[in-house]
């Protein structure tokens, strides 16, 4: 019997591509974007040609399935349904893990029940299309085809992270189990053009010699695999199958909810928790939030260590019902203003009412830490929502200096926030370098957030209404200092490829250096914001751990000096993207494209 995993056939640095561009055996588009990307290749639809289609080679390409997909009736019309049935107009894709002895196991759950209604409707509808009678042995086929698709679908994103439809390709990309610290990850290809394929890029892991005639499309939305960290000769490549930001509860309970398997990985399995897992779930645990409540349950008995357990669960179920409300309000009604109000008070106030069940503790409170998961989506959506704040001022009347004044104090908010998610994600990914995905794009969103406020026009309003600002004068009026970590940083981008020790010693410079200039504007950033201002230091937590007071300082140049930070945090997370990514993504291209102006910018002012 062949293990299905896949090692690495060479050993393999940090950074490089270690599949060739994969097709896939089947895929559907989610029923949300069939009318708005392309049904063949995913690639934004200009729907010049036909209703579902960019082109018509595209059209071309699926004609086959299309013929078949109309057979499904309108309550089946669904991706996975959709991918099952394409899947059954190719040769049988024997090398791949149905799982369905586990998906069907009990026959009551919802899982088994939607394979049994969905399997039955793409049974009929591949017999309509081969015009043959329904019978157990389709049925059947349908089932496997169907559990297949839910076993080993992947979820296509597009640049912006969007979730557009569903993918399943061959053993080479589907044998790659899971890690919640992988080594591993992927990139997708969005084209109907076969020039984005990448030329020349080997197959580096193994059994790839096993031929098992899966019968690739040829089309589709492509995939390529790619080392996060050094892999040595033989060691078993991995990948994340869910978000490796989120706690070990949570992780599992998603794998289990999707693949029925329990992951039993090094980072899962360590006891006690890793660092990483431990901040990201245990708020009460660390540092400087209520200690005196740990205190107060020493656990000199199983009764109390059972009493302090029900709490803190108690207090961890509210706090995220209470954040995921807020967040969710925001999302479907778009009030930024009052989700940046709901979300501080539970940032600076914690949990404050009530909670029941705990004899003689009903005034316990519960503080969120400031790298527990439920921050770090709270950071997310503040970054956001101040930004959506400062445009809907300017977008009233961007002449009124009051208006430009409150949006530029909303932007240096949303700067802090972003700049705030960017270094707590980076503290936990010097413990866990899987997260090196995240961290790229906070890092991104960071340094663009801040060369946006410094070429902000409400700084120099600060000036005209007599506002106290460290001297908010243009950026060019300043020396440039040209730093030669961000030259090295573009070499690195350039090229897409870095050797794990020099990664390791520029990702050090790199924290040396933000960490000296966000010292001279943190205190301008936060001063404003009461939650932000207990946060001392945005990228050095070990205040965190200390009862020592932090000294705010200002620096004489301040938005010199966030341009500064800024052009840093962006070249930094454009490295870490390439790293995933490779040097021809979509996120690296902009990345390089905003640095090139910035650059031609500065050094056309100085000639």
């Amino acid at each position: 019997e062949i293990e299905m995993e896949m090692r690495s056939s060479e050993e393999i640095e940090i950074g490089r591509d270690i599949t060739p561009t994969l097709t896939p055996l089947s895929f559907s588009l989610h029923n949300s974007h069939l009318h708005t990307h392309c049904s063949a290749c995913f690639s934004p639809n200009p729907n010049p040609y036909s209703l579902f289609f960019c082109s018509p080679p595209c059209s071309a390409a699926l004609s086959s399935s299309s013929s078949a997909d109309r057979h499904l009736p309108p309550s089946a019309h669904t991706a996975e349904l959709r991918a099952a049935l394409r899947l059954l107009l190719r040769p049988s894709p024997s090398a791949l893990l149905s799982n369905r002895r586990i998906l069907t196991a009990h026959q009551d759950d919802d899982v088994s029940q939607n394979i049994r209604v969905g399997a039955s409707a793409v049974a009929h509808a591949i017999a309509e299309q081969r015009g043959v009678p329904y019978d157990d042995a389709v049925l059947e086929e349908a089932t496997v085809a169907l559990c297949v698709v839910l076993t080993n679908a992947v979820e296509v994103q597009d640049s912006e992270g969007r979730a557009l439809g569903i993918a399943v390709f061959d053993h080479t990309f589907s044998w790659i189990n899971h890690s919640c610290s992988p080594n591993a990850c992927y990139r997708f290809i969005l084209s109907s053009h076969s020039s984005s394929q990448c030329e020349g890029a080997a197959l580096r892991i193994s059994p790839h010699q096993v031929n098992f005639n899966a019968g690739e499309l040829g089309y589709g939305p492509r995939l390529v695999v790619r080392s996060i960290k050094k892999i040595k000769k033989g060691e078993e490549v991995t990948v994340a199958y869910t978000d490796l930001l989120q706690p070990k509860a949570m992780r599992q309970s998603e794998l289990w909810s999707k693949y029925r398997f329990i992951c039993c990985c090094k980072r899962c399995s360590a006891l006690p928790f890793s660092y990483v897992d431990h901040a990201l779930q245990n708020a009460s645990h660390l540092g400087q939030f209520i200690i005196q409540e740990i205190s107060a349950f020493s656990c000199d008995s199983s009764s109390s260590c059972d009493d302090y357990k029900f709490l803190k669960e108690t207090a961890d179920r509210r706090l995220t019902e209470c954040i995921d409300d807020v967040i969710s309000e925001y999302l479907s009604v778009g009030d930024p203003e009052s989700c940046c109000e709901k979300l501080e008070k539970i940032l600076t106030q914690g949990l404050n009412d009530q909670l029941e069940g705990i004899e003689g503790k009903a005034d316990a409170k519960f503080m969120l830490h400031p790298l527990h998961h439920l921050s770090l989506e709270a950071y997310t959506t503040l970054a956001s929502a101040y930004r959506v704040c400062a445009n809907d001022l300017l977008s009233v009347d961007s002449e009124i200096d009051i208006n430009r004044l409150k949006a530029f104090d909303l932007s240096r908010t949303s700067a802090a926030y972003s700049l705030l998610l960017a270094g707590a994600t980076h503290h936990l990914f010097n413990s866990e370098s899987s997260l090196i995905a995240s961290v790229a794009n906070f890092w991104t969103g960071a340094g663009e957030s801040l060369l946006s406020l410094s070429r902000s026009s409400g700084g120099s309003v600060c000036v005209n209404i007599g506002r106290v600002v460290p001297n908010l004068a243009s950026v060019t009026k300043f020396k440039w200092s040209q730093c030669s970590l961000i030259d090295r940083f573009r070499a690195c981008i350039s090229s897409g490829q870095i050797k794990s020790a020099d990664f390791e010693n520029v990702s050090n410079e790199f924290l040396h250096c933000v960490s000296d200039m966000t010292q001279k504007v943190w205190g301008f950033l936060i001063s404003d914001c009461h939650f932000l201002r207990s946060c001392k230091d945005p990228i050095d937590f070990s205040w965190l751990m200390s009862t020592k007071s932090f000294k705010e300082t200002y620096t004489d140049h301040a938005v010199a000096c966030i341009f500064r930070l800024g052009l840093h945090c962006l070249a930094y997370g454009g490295l870490l993207a390439s790293i995933c990514y490779g040097p021809h993504s979509h996120l690296v291209c902009h990345v390089q494209n905003v640095l090139d102006h910035e650059m031609n910018f500065v050094y056309h002012e100085e000639s």
